[in-house]
Formats: C-alpha cells, sequence, structure tokens
C-alpha cells in the first residue's frame, strides 16, 4: 500500500509581526534625518516647520481621500477610522505657525502620487495607513511633547500630535494590530503589504532629505 504524504502547509504569519520586524531597518533610515534632530531640537525656524507641515497635509489630504473611497472596501474598512484623521489638526497647526506655505517639493508629489496608486488595492492602502497613523501614535506623541518644550509653546500649535478621541495609545494600537492580524491575506499579498510599508518609509526618507537640504535657509 502506498502511502501519499500531504503537502506541508507553511503557517501564514500574523501581518502585524511581519510589518514591524520586515520594515524595521526602512523605519530606522526614515527616523534619522537631520531635519528632524535639527527641529526637535528647537534649531529649525517657524517657516521650516510651516513648509513640512504644508508637504504633510498633501499627504493627508491624500491619505483621507482614498480613505474616503474605500470605506466599503473589506481590507481598508479594516483600519479606516475618523478618529485617526489629521488633516482638520494640520490646518488648525498651520494657523498658529503662519499659515499654508505653497512649497514645490518633488518629494512630496512622488509620496501622493504612491497614495494614490495604492488606492487601487486595499491591502496596499493598509499599508499607507499602518505606517502613518500608527506612527502617529507612537513616536508622534513624543515629537509633540519635545516641540512644545523647545518652541515654549504651551500647548497650542501642536494639534497635529494630539487624539483627544483616543486617550489611551497603546490599547487601541493593540486593538489594531489584531484587526491587521485577521485581514484575510494569503502569504504572498501579506509580502505586497510588506513591500508598501517599505516603499512609504522610503518616500518618508525622501521628504526629510529634501526638507534636511533646505536647513541653512531654515535655521533658528
Amino acid at each position: 500500500m502506498t502511502i501519499v504524504s500531504s503537502p506541508t502547509q507553511v503557517p501564514t504569519p500574523q501581518l502585524s509581526a511581519l510589518l514591524r520586524e520586515g520594515s524595521a531597518a526602512e523605519h530606522q533610515d526614515a527616523e534619522g534625518s537631520s531635519f528632524m534632530t535639527e527641529l526637535l531640537a528647537g534649531r529649525v525656524s517657524r517657516e521650516g516647520y510651516a513648509v513640512y507641515l504644508s508637504c504633510l497635509r498633501r499627504v493627508y489630504a491624500a491619505l483621507e481621500g482614498a480613505a474616503a473611497s474605500l470605506v466599503a472596501d473589506p481590507l481598508a474598512a479594516a483600519v479606516i477610522d475618523p478618529r485617526l484623521e489629521r488633516l482638520a489638526a494640520i490646518d488648525a497647526d498651520l494657523e498658529f505657525w503662519g499659515g499654508l506655505v505653497e512649497h514645490v517639493s518633488p518629494a512630496t508629489d512622488a509620496y501622493v502620487s504612491r497614495i494614490q496608486q495604492a488606492a487601487g488595492w486595499g491591502g496596499t492602502f493598509v499599508a499607507h495607513h499602518y505606517t502613518r497613523y500608527l506612527g502617529d501614535l507612537s513616536g508622534g506623541q513624543a515629537i509633540g511633547r519635545l516641540l512644545a518644550r523647545e518652541f515654549e509653546l504651551d500647548g497650542a500649535g501642536v494639534a497635529f500630535y494630539a487624539f483627544p478621541e483616543i486617550p489611551k495609545p497603546k490599547p487601541y494600537k493593540d486593538a489594531y494590530r489584531e484587526r491587521l492580524d485577521a485581514l484575510p491575506l494569503d502569504v504572498a499579498e501579506q509580502q505586497r503589504v510588506l513591500a508598501e510599508v517599505k516603499g512609504v518609509f522610503g518616500l518618508n526618507g525622501a521628504l526629510f532629505s529634501e526638507l534636511t537640504q533646505q536647513l541653512p535657509a531654515w535655521r533658528r
């Protein structure tokens, strides 16, 4: 009697762990920019920070516009949450820092274009959503405190970093990762999401590099 063994099934990894571990190097590279170092040391002028916020505004306008078009998508809907949206907060901060700056930024153009392309599939949209908003809920909180201290802001001008509707970020982030892990993605699709996350960190790094080149004009 011949016994035919069944093929070994490769377990699908947890998506949240895959994204965190698989993009660690890209994440570290994006965080180590000279622009952010100088900003958090209080050495970037109000104009320089307003330019940065103006670039971010375009990114979040694209991301939140994509979210509005994907509310019925089963993958995207698992993470979309109006409590995370940053556009109104950025607008409030821009008013404090001097208003929207019309700034030529090829790096921002590329980032916005990538978000628009990513909206073609819920999984790649999730990659952008995860990278931006979980970052905002994590390191972004510390950035807001440092800016408030260095610029003596007394709570003004840092609405971007505040999530009044999410008073406890850690339980929220834990639940968000659980939703990621529950997404019905096979191994190949998970790898596609990971590749997009790495690409998002690269886009962030390119924006920071572009801003770093202009630091001499923004010394405080």
